[in-house]
């Protein structure tokens, strides 16, 4: 007996993409305003995942039809731009310490008008919270997009107890289910993961609602406009030249 195939897996996933869709729209919203006002007072989009949540930060920073103010946090900048060596990070343990979210930070050009998107879907390690945390004490803005079907079942690794979700401004359920995989196999455990289809969908209805905002008010949208086609270029660095070295130019 068939238990999984391409159909089932395919409309597993959209199951959770129509549960963002029914539910989400006015906390997305709501993340699009708050996109809106830092870019409005001269400051970028923070993004920052961990895991497959890095892919999350890569479709907000540095994607084309996307926002060109908006920048990369990563675990691996403490390599990158600073002098860790990169054992330290080739562990589950990196993303599980808070103190991991200091070191990004202290690489981090920050702008005070800067908002942070930080997604997870457990919303417990103490690396992502600790990020959330130290942002909004530095005055910043955080947007969580999270799974708060999973979220809501663990406990969390930061010290304080607290989840992602428990220290944002705003929170985006991503849909997806506990242990995000969506189809159970018997005796095996569970495939098809859809947090990363969800969240990317979540990154780009951010962007779009940014966009409506900012054409309704005759105002013109920051587009990055893919490097691929003729004048991509051009058109990208004429924007990213107004925030200097802010936005890092991620690798190729």
């Amino acid at each position: 007996m068939t238990v999984i195939n391409q159909t089932i897996a395919a409309s597993a996933i959209m199951s959770a993409v129509t549960r963002v869709l029914t539910t989400q729209t006015v906390n997305i919203r709501a993340a699009a305003e708050v996109y809106v006002r830092a870019l409005d007072a001269g400051g970028i989009i923070q993004a920052f995942g961990t895991g497959h949540s890095r892919g999350f930060a890569m479709e907000v920073a540095g994607r084309a039809g996307g926002l060109v103010p908006a920048n990369q946090l990563n675990v691996k900048d403490v390599v990158m731009y600073g002098d860790t060596d990169p054992a330290d990070i080739m562990t589950p343990d990196a993303e599980r310490r808070p103190e991991t979210a200091h070191a990004v930070l202290d690489l981090a050009e920050l702008h005070p008008a800067d908002a942070f998107i930080i997604a997870s879907n457990s919303g417990g390690n103490g690396a992502t919270v600790e990020m959330a945390v130290q942002a909004r004490r530095r005055g910043h803005q955080v947007i969580a997009v999270t799974s708060m079907d999973h979220t809501t079942q663990i406990t969390s690794r930061h010290p304080s107890g607290r989840r992602l979700f428990e220290v944002a401004d705003v929170v985006i359920d991503n849909g997806s289910v506990f242990g995000d995989a969506e189809v159970e196999i018997p005796g095996v455990g569970a495939a098809v993961p859809s947090s990363a289809v969800t969240a990317n969908m979540i990154a780009e209805m951010i962007a779009a609602e940014v966009c409506g905002i900012m054409l309704d008010r005759g105002d013109t949208p920051p587009i990055l406009v893919s490097a691929n086609v003729p004048g991509g270029d051009e058109h990208n660095d004429a924007i990213r030249a107004r925030y200097g070295t802010r936005l890092r130019v991620g690798e190729p």
